[in-house]
C-alpha cells in the first residue's frame, strides 16, 4: 500500500509555491536625498531585498520596485497561497520601516530624505511631476539632521567627551549642515581604549591612565621627560 502522508511537511504539494506572471505596469519608484546607501529586507516577502544608493539634494538617487508576494498556507494537501503585494505598498514599507528605526526620526516632519512615488520614473520625471517633493524631503531631513546635532550635543556633554557616544549619522548631520562641533574631531586622535591594568576606558593619545595611574605606554612616557608616578 503507498504510504499515506498527513504531516505537511511530509507532503511535497504542501510546500509548493506557484508565483504568478509580475504585472509591468505595476511599478513605483523609492526616492532618497539620504547620503547613506538604504538596505532593507522583508523576509516574509519575495523579492524582499531593497538597496537604495546614497543620494543628496543634488543628485537623488532612486530604486524601481515591482510588486512581491508572500505565501499562506491553508491546509496540509495543498499548495501555499500567493498572496501578491502591490508595488505601492512595498515601497510604503521600504521607506516607512526605515524611517522609523532612525535614531529621532518621527515619521512626520523630522525624518531622513526618503519617499516614494507611484509608477516606473526617473529623477527628471519626479522633479518635473513632484516639484515640491525634493524640497520638502530636503526640510525633513534638515529638520532631522539638528534633533541629531542637538542630541549628539547632549550626549557629548552627559559623557565628558566621549567619542562613542556619538554616532556616524550625528556626524553626517553635523557635516551636512556645515555645524562646528567639538565631537567632529577625528574619531582616532581620541578613541577610548581599556586600560590595561584596570580595564577603564583612557585617551589612547595619553601614556598614563586617568583612573589608575598606570603608566601604559613607557616609550611616550619617557619621550615627554615626566617624573615618576
Amino acid at each position: 500500500m503507498p504510504l499515506q502522508m498527513t504531516a505537511p511537511w511530509l507532503n511535497p504539494l504542501a510546500r509548493r509555491t506557484v508565483k504568478a506572471p509580475l504585472n509591468p505596469l505595476d511599478k513605483s519608484t523609492i526616492i532618497s536625498i539620504f547620503s547613506r546607501p538604504i538596505h532593507e529586507v522583508k523576509h516574509t516577502l519575495d523579492p524582499g531585498t531593497f538597496d537604495i544608493p546614497a543620494g543628496s539634494a543634488e543628485h537623488p538617487s532612486i530604486l524601481v520596485v515591482t510588486s512581491s508576494s508572500w505565501w499562506k498556507e491553508l491546509d496540509e494537501h495543498q499548495p501555499l497561497l500567493e498572496i501578491p503585494v502591490s508595488s505601492i505598498q512595498v515601497a510604503d514599507s521600504v521607506v516607512k520601516d526605515y524611517i522609523n528605526t532612525m535614531l529621532m526620526s518621527n515619521a512626520g516632519d523630522v525624518t531622513p530624505g526618503v519617499s516614494y512615488v507611484p509608477g516606473e520614473e526617473t529623477v527628471q520625471s519626479i522633479k518635473m511631476k513632484y516639484p515640491g517633493m525634493i524640497p520638502d524631503l530636503i526640510r525633513k531631513q534638515s529638520n532631522w539632521y539638528r534633533a541629531l546635532v542637538k542630541l549628539g550635543d547632549n550626549l557629548w556633554a552627559r559623557t565628558n567627551g566621549n567619542p562613542l557616544a556619538i554616532s556616524d549619522d550625528m556626524r553626517i548631520a553635523a557635516r551636512e549642515l556645515q555645524f562646528e562641533k567639538e565631537w567632529l574631531r577625528d574619531f582616532q586622535t581620541v578613541e577610548l581604549i581599556k586600560c590595561v591594568a584596570c580595564g577603564s576606558l583612557r585617551n589612547g593619545v595619553f601614556p598614563v591612565c586617568l583612573h589608575c595611574k598606570t603608566i601604559v605606554d613607557r616609550a611616550a612616557y619617557d619621550k615627554l621627560g615626566l617624573k615618576s608616578l
